[in-house]
């Protein structure tokens, strides 16, 4: 695939947050709607798309890209590497040059839909014959915006208990006291596995893995941050405050935060010296492709994998991952539609899966699976897992069994300073600076005053 040179020009990001463009209508000049013809199953399509924020230099992506450049029938695919940028993107939505399509994360698209960056894809998916009942319940939700489709899931992430089963042993504990299925548990065996020889510490206990895990603490315990419509925050709910006191709790058994985060830093995360291969880490729950990270570079680190459990013994997992979205004013938003469509279909996912069979055989590897948002895709791929023994096999079990038992938070017109309001909560209470129900107090009425605004907004705009 061609790399293609960055065409759009910067504008102030000021002028990309004021669109104001139509938020309806699927592709074509802001605020038309496109012809029947426009999004067809049958159509062929020419030119060039270009596509942003999405490398696909692995086989994983590459071997998709592929098929869906061809499926297009002579349209040529231009791919913008690297994350998606969001001011230029924006910039280049309000100067009318977008890209054809964006590979975006899915907690972004009610934001980008809010502003009119972004088209509803109901016409795309009637059009194209879109079967949207094969992607995750949690993903599609999370793409899913003022009763329309906004984004196609592609990838998804979800979260497992790691943990190093040769300091469990040491301790006399097992995988099912760091599992979250018992908080004082997981309290006791936090401080049995920590060490801190003269105060320095060495070894981290636990880690509860804040402030990105807060909504899964939350679940845990019962609670949503956001209500189902999307409208609500419930920042400051009994639930919520108590899981928050609880996780910080743990850093504050170990000798605060601020200790475990510096030992978690220097490691060498994605390397032979990760905190498990090096014996400085009990237990965390963790997004399910460090289990694909740690068999590739320390496969004899001392390891044990379990679902991450509610109080109840039930699996639980936080669904976040991307999806594509096509920006409003696309030259070419037929064949943006046939290329998201093509990459997240399960014989593409299949293909790609195969390629990295093929390659994990080569090395002398097993394949450990690929989680993505298309549920029939990832019933196949996991009959191709090959087994690399224990505790791999465990692990891939573990994470197949966590996408069938997800959450994610309803997508809404302020997603972004929603997650602000109580990220920011969460640092300020790991910072000393906040009690735990003072600063989700602060972050409700922030949250809240942010997505009453936004809505006012939607509602104005689509009235």
């Amino acid at each position: 695939m061609r790399s293609a040179i960055v065409r759009w020009s910067v504008l102030p990001v000021s002028l990309a947050l004021t669109l104001t463009g139509c938020a309806r209508g699927t592709g074509g000049a802001a605020g038309a709607s496109p012809s029947a013809g426009r999004f067809d199953a049958g159509a062929t399509y020419g030119g060039t798309v270009t596509v942003m924020g999405f490398g696909g230099e692995d086989e994983i992506g590459s071997t998709r890209v592929e098929p869906a450049e061809k499926s297009l029938g002579g349209a040529q695919v231009e791919l913008i590497k690297g994350d998606l940028d969001l001011q230029q993107f924006l910039s280049a939505v309000a100067a009318g040059d977008p890209p054809d399509l964006i590979y975006a994360n899915r907690d972004q698209i009610g934001t980008f839909a809010s502003r009119g960056a972004i088209v509803p894809l109901t016409s795309c998916v009637k059009g194209e014959g879109i079967d949207v009942s094969m992607y995750d319940k949690s993903a599609l939700a999370q793409v899913t915006f003022g009763d329309e489709v906004w984004a196609v899931p592609e990838f998804n992430m979800v979260q497992i208990t790691m943990a190093n089963a040769e300091l469990l042993r040491e301790a006399g504990l097992t995988v099912d006291d760091v599992n979250g299925s018992n908080w004082d548990r997981i309290t006791t065996a936090a401080q049995k596995l920590h060490k801190a020889p003269g105060g320095k510490l060495q070894v981290v206990g636990f880690d509860s893995k804040l402030p990105e895990f807060l909504p899964l603490w939350a679940k845990a315990d019962g609670a949503d941050l956001l209500s189902p419509d999307g409208r609500t925050a419930r920042l400051n709910s009994p639930q919520v405050v108590r899981a928050l006191e609880f996780a910080v709790g743990i850093y504050a058994a170990q000798g605060g935060f601020a200790k475990v985060k510096a030992l978690r830093d220097a490691a060498d995360f994605f390397g032979k010296g990760n905190q498990f291969a090096r014996n400085e880490l009990g237990a965390m729950p963790m997004e399910q492709w460090y289990v694909n990270v740690l068999n590739d570079v320390s496969p004899k680190a001392p390891l044990v994998f379990d679902t991450f459990r509610t109080p109840q013994g039930q699996p639980l997992a936080y669904s976040s991952g991307s999806a594509w979205a096509i920006p409003r004013g696309v030259k070419n938003p037929g064949a943006a539609c046939r290329f998201a469509k093509t990459m997240t279909l399960v014989e593409s996912w299949k293909a790609a899966a195969q390629a990295r069979l093929d390659k994990r055989k080569a090395a002398g590897k097993p394949f450990t699976g690929v989680l993505t948002g298309n549920v029939r895709a990832d019933a196949e791929i996991e009959k191709m897992v090959t087994s690399g023994g224990e505790p791999w096999d465990s692990g891939v079990k573990a994470f197949y069994e966590a996408g069938k038992h997800t959450f994610s938070l309803p997508a809404n017109p302020a997603d972004a300073e929603f997650k602000t309001a109580w990220q920011d909560a969460v640092n300020r209470v790991l910072n000393g600076q906040e009690e735990p129900k003072a600063a989700l107090d602060r972050a409700q009425r922030d949250a809240q005053t942010a997505l009453d605004r936004a809505w006012a907004g939607w509602t104005k705009r689509t009235n």
